[in-house]
This record gives structure tokens, C-alpha cells and sequence, in this order.
């Protein structure tokens, strides 16, 4: 079942959204009128765009104003320097299960690693690695929510929806690397 505000036929809902110039490319940052509902990476600012509107297909895009680029900005330094913190509110969207993983990746303190077998483990699912994979791919707020302090059971960095070298980089000014 998916946790969500939205009305399926309708569009009504409207997400603010501006994208950023960060350390690791653009970085998207989009709010409803709950709060920070996506923060995106990409290689391009259309694709972007894109990304977001496929995960909001029902809900009115609204590009550049002055409040959500004074927010990307402040995601932009908090990927700079991931010991700050974070304190928007998050409209976080998923199953109940992709949530628990997520409260359980937000545990995860900054310079430390986790397994997907840990995480699985800590919500009482330890079976359920490869869900605890695609809950962690599901994820549109990265860095708020930590899918990158994830790791293989050796240790070895796997999959990232934004790619391995913004998981390595993001490790790496974390002090995890």
C-alpha cells in the first residue's frame, strides 16, 4: 500500500522545485505543502525536471522561485558539509516498508557504513535484503535520507540511483571512506 496526499485523478497539489549547482552536479530540490519532497541528482537540469515530473505525474511542476532556490542552496551546502544539520520539514512518500527502511538509514551517523543485511536486521526483516535494495532505489531524498551509507556485506560500495562515484564522493567527505 503507498502512504500518500495525493488525489490519483486529480491535479492537486502544486511542487516547488529549483535546481542547484552542487559540488557533485545539479541537485533538484522540491517541496509540497508538507515539505522537502525530493532531493534529486543528475547530469543535467532537463533530465531532472523529468525525473521529477515522473515521480509527481498528478501534481503542477513550478519551477525557480526565490524560496526554493534559497533551499537548494542550503541542500547544495549540506552535501559540502554533511556534519551540518539538516532541519527542513520532509514530506516523505513510500510503502510502509520503504519507510521503515528509511527511518532506519537515517540512524545511520555520518562517517559510518551499513549493510543492506544491517538495515533489514534493524527493522525486523532480516530476510528481506534485496526489498531493503529497492527500498534504498526508491529514495528521492538523497542525502536527507542516507541510501548512500549503504553498503555491500563486504564492505564494497554497490548501486546508488545517482551513480557509485556520487555514493564514493559522498562517503568520502563523510569520512566513511
Amino acid at each position: 500500500m503507498t502512504i500518500t496526499t495525493l488525489d490519483q485523478k486529480t491535479k492537486t497539489e502544486t511542487i516547488r522545485f529549483a535546481i542547484g549547482d552542487g559540488a557533485l552536479g545539479p541537485v533538484l530540490v522540491a517541496t509540497s505543502g508538507k515539505g522537502v519532497c525530493a532531493i534529486l541528482f543528475g547530469d543535467d537540469a532537463d533530465a531532472l525536471t523529468r525525473d521529477l515530473q515522473d515521480r509527481f505525474p498528478k501534481a503542477d511542476a513550478v519551477g525557480g522561485d526565490k524560496d526554493s532556490e534559497r533551499l537548494a542552496a542550503t541542500v547544495a551546502a549540506f552535501i559540502d558539509a554533511p556534519t551540518r544539520r539538516f532541519d527542513a520539514t520532509l514530506d516523505i512518500r513510500g510503502t510502509v516498508f520503504q519507510r521503515r527502511v528509511w527511518r532506519a538509514l537515517r540512524d545511520i551517523p555520518v562517517g559510518a557504513t551499513a549493510s543492506y543485511a544491517d538495515i533489514a536486521a534493524a527493522i525486523g526483516s532480516p530476510k528481506a535484503v534485496r526489498a531493503v535494495a529497492g527500498a534504498c532505489a526508491a529514495n528521492a531524498l538523497a542525502v536527507v535520507i542516507p541510501c548512500h551509507r549503504v553498503v555491500r556485506g563486504d564492505g564494497a560500495l554497490s548501486g546508488y540511483r545517482w551513480g557509485v562515484d556520487r555514493k564514493r564522493a559522498l562517503l568520502e567527505r563523510e569520512g566513511a571512506l
